[in-house]
């Protein structure tokens, strides 16, 4: 497929992003179709937006533009996401503020500067057993190990228990299925929810379980649904870590600049380009509360509007160069994380990971390369790599 030969429409087409030329379609839309109507189909009918103001715009403005109906393309024959309304990602205020400040605690700067140790532990850990395999799948074993144990660790899963939790969510990711429809992860999160009713802790089931929201406990579907929405971000945290190993390996001059200039600052600096670069989230989606304009297209109440994540970020009013990964890359606005009231509650500890992973990198790390196949994931919802192998070369050790 070419941009010679590709339609708008095709963006509903996951192969079109597994081949990248994803980008060069976007750049079309940005300048020619920035607002586009598809037609119904398998998906419902929606607008996409592909420029950076009209999707920030969009952002952030709840009352015009819900969360509530879903907030992802769904295929018709599912109907519509029983989630809605229920969890954190699928409500809007004065629900999802309280919600949200339910198990806001985990996941403030204080709680990642907490952490810090154990998180720079396990980091280190998982780079010396990358290194030591000589080459590595870096998606499952760095990405999908780091970030699975950072949301089980926020969860309160036990720590022997972590392992079973990764396989069981990555066999639930690679069957394209809801989470919950998982029965041995499900019945394992149902089991630490009763647990928590009888002995209350301070980590985020425990706070799922017994904190009020707006006066009242949440029914167990609710909590359930409200685990399952941590867990499933947390495969776009291990797909950013993934992609952006895999871009220090494709730009090995920007991989030198990093081991140069590794102050905190600029390893800080260099987080926010690798989040901008990889975009993981594909997609999201919101529904109109009332009649609207966007660029002289009238959106009326009750149309889906897709946002397309990766296009913000590469919008060249915005960016400057947006195609080239530049580790020094400033101002750096990008919306890989949301902005407004849905911006990721997982934001600050997703930061915190990437900043000490990176610098463990440079501290063991002489080079990054690309050492065998690659397979991108096709999907309309994340974006990053399937699988890719990699070598990562150790440094060598100082005598004496």
């Amino acid at each position: 497929m070419t941009i010679s030969t590709c339609t708008p429409d095709d963006l509903r087409d996951p192969e079109l992003h597994a081949s990248g030329e994803v980008h060069e379609l976007w750049r079309w839309m940005r300048q020619h179709a920035p607002v586009y109507w598809h037609e119904p189909g398998n998906l419902p009918g929606f607008w996409s937006l592909t420029r950076y103001d009209d999707i920030r715009h969009t952002y952030r403005n709840p009352a015009v533009f819900s969360s509530a109906q879903g907030v992802l393309l769904r295929p018709t024959a599912l109907g519509e996401d029983p989630g809605s309304g229920l969890t954190m990602a699928l409500t809007d205020s004065p629900r999802h503020r309280a919600l949200r400040g339910q198990v806001a605690d985990r996941f403030t700067e204080r709680c990642a500067r907490a952490l810090a140790d154990e998180m720079r532990s396990e980091i280190r850990s998982v780079v010396t057993r990358a290194i030591e395999k000589g080459t590595c799948d870096v998606v499952r074993d760095i990405g999908a190990q780091l970030s699975s144990n950072n949301i089980a660790r926020l969860l309160g899963v036990e720590p022997n228990d972590r392992e079973q939790l990764l396989r069981w969510s990555t066999e639930a990711f690679e069957s394209g299925k809801p989470l919950t429809s998982h029965v041995p992860l499900m019945r394992y999160f149902i089991d630490m929810m009763y647990a928590r009713m009888v002995i209350s802790t301070d980590d985020a089931m425990g706070m799922f379980v017994n904190n009020e929201v707006q006066g009242d406990l949440l029914t167990e579907t609710e909590v359930l649904l409200g685990v399952e929405n941590l867990v499933g971000a947390s495969e776009n945290a291990g797909l950013s870590i993934a992609a952006g190993i895999l871009a220090l390996a494709s730009h090995p001059q920007q991989w030198q600049r990093l081991t140069r200039e590794r102050d905190s600052g600029f390893v800080r600096t260099a987080v926010e380009e690798v989040l901008r670069w990889s975009s993981s989230a594909t997609h999201s989606m919101r529904t109109a509360t009332v009649d609207t304009i966007i660029q002289g297209h009238r959106i009326a109440a009750g149309d889906r509007v897709v946002l397309w994540i990766p296009s913000a970020n590469r919008d060249e009013s915005v960016f400057t160069e947006p195609d080239r990964f530049d580790l020094g890359r400033q101002p750096n606005r990008h919306l890989a994380l949301g902005t407004g009231e849905h911006v990721c509650i997982g934001s600050t500890m997703a930061r915190h990971q990437m900043r000490m992973l990176l610098e463990t990198l440079v501290e063991l790390v002489a080079a990054i390369e690309l050492a065998g196949d690659m397979e991108p994931l096709r999907s309309i919802t994340v974006n990053g790599p399937a699988f890719a192998t990699v070598r990562l070369v150790a440094k060598p050790t100082r005598c004496g």
